[in-house]
């Protein structure tokens, strides 16, 4: 076997210096050497300013005080909690508040901005306007000033429990927040769950099927009666075998506040709508640029063979134009997520406010905190980003890209 001869170190060098993204000769790759050397001094300068701190403070460093009670309570939690819990409790309380509200906040700013989009390109002139106007008028406001709009001036200006607003006399709307019967579950539950799955993937499947044949054969099936058939029939067929799946406890008012039902606190209820509405203004726009990206040929080629316009969007123009809405779409989601932070302004108890605001406070662990809050919204950012990136690869693997 031949041994190849060794390359001099001036044929080395010009290789390590385009791998570094130097200049060419000596003089960039000293350059890269200080630039090294000054950034391990400034973290070292950094590391030491805080342990000199932590020191005259008598703080200890760790994650010690994850175990410790907490000792104050939370408005909202989906998980059982008591302020007699520890701080990891708080974590986790406050991170699934995060999550629930940009959860949320994306599925209604998505359906919004997509349909202030198709109005804004609507042959509607009315139509066409006030979506516009919605547009215009939304994206330059800030985002605090929504929050406390819907929150102060919206909400807060509601009646009191006892004057509160009736719907259906189930639903009651106050200055206390939303108050909706409570489900629970009963020996039904599970097999009505397990239909109602069957029946929508078998919707999905009939529904991919129909669609297949459309794009190879032009033959149009009509799967829509099947699909609501069987997500309407299986379910009943099991509440006729097993029982009723669930009971409603209604709210009922007594004293000054309702007793019995699920409420949702007017935090969330502002945050959610402050999210969902100013974030849905960019997504329209987002969409919008997406449509009109698409030559104008394919919408006439579709309407040529007699689709109607609702038709051609969604079979043909949109899954084209998510070429082009997906990665500023990923954007828009990533800030509703880290725009949710802003919920400390009226008290919702996400994860910034109890964690990173009441939990430093009291346990003064700035730097464990900190570090634990911002490796969570990473954490967040690059799920979020792998998810719409391997929603793009499996449409334009379906698209022959």
């Amino acid at each position: 076997m031949a041994i190849e001869p060794r390359k001099p170190p001036s044929q080395l060098l010009p290789k390590l210096q385009r791998a570094l993204g130097g200049r060419a000769g000596w003089s960039g790759f000293v350059l890269q050497l200080l630039f090294v050397a000054a950034l391990a001094w400034i973290s070292y300068e950094i590391v030491a300013n805080a342990r000199a701190n932590l020191q005259a403070q008598r703080i200890t460093a760790g994650f010690g005080f994850l175990a410790n009670n907490a000792g104050f309570d939370v408005s909202q939690s989906l998980i059982p909690y008591s302020g007699s819990d520890p701080y990891t409790r708080v974590f986790v309380v406050g991170l699934l508040n995060t999550l629930l509200v940009s959860v949320i906040g994306i599925f209604f700013a998505t359906i919004i901005g997509f349909l202030v989009a198709l109005g804004r390109l609507s042959p509607n002139w009315l139509l066409s306007r006030i979506s516009g106007g919605y547009v215009e008028l939304i994206r330059n406001l800030p985002l605090l000033f929504q929050i406390l709009f819907w929150y102060l001036a919206v909400l807060a200006a509601l009646p009191n429990p006892r004057q509160s607003i009736s719907i259906f006399n189930g639903i009651f709307l106050s200055n206390r927040g939303l108050v909706i019967p409570k489900p629970i579950g009963e020996a039904g539950f599970e097999p009505f769950v397990v239909a109602l799955l069957a029946a929508i993937i078998a919707a999905i499947i009939l529904w991919r099927y129909a669609r297949r044949q459309l794009f190879q054969s032009g033959k149009v099936i009509k799967v829509w009666p099947y699909a609501l058939a069987m997500i309407i029939g299986l379910p009943l067929i099991s509440v006729l075998i097993f029982g009723v799946p669930v009971t409603f406890e209604v709210p009922v008012l007594r004293g000054f506040n309702f007793a019995g039902g699920s409420r949702l606190i007017p935090e969330f209820v502002a945050l959610t709508l402050a999210l969902s509405t100013y974030t849905a203004a960019f997504i329209a726009e987002i969409v919008r640029a997406g449509i009109l990206s698409v030559h104008k040929g394919q919408m006439e080629a579709g309407s040529s063979l007699g689709l109607q316009r609702g038709s051609v969007l969604r079979l043909i123009v949109i899954p084209q134009a998510l070429r082009v809405i997906l990665p500023p779409l990923t954007n828009q989601y990533l800030n509703l997520t880290k725009n949710s932070s802003l919920a400390v302004a009226i008290g919702y108890p996400d994860l910034v406010s109890v964690f990173a605001g009441t939990t430093l406070s009291q346990t003064g662990q700035a730097i464990e905190i900190i570090g634990i809050t911002m490796g969570v919204y990473l954490l967040i950012s690059l799920v979020t980003s792998a998810i719409m990136s391997f929603y793009g690869w499996r449409i334009s693997r379906s698209m022959g890209g």
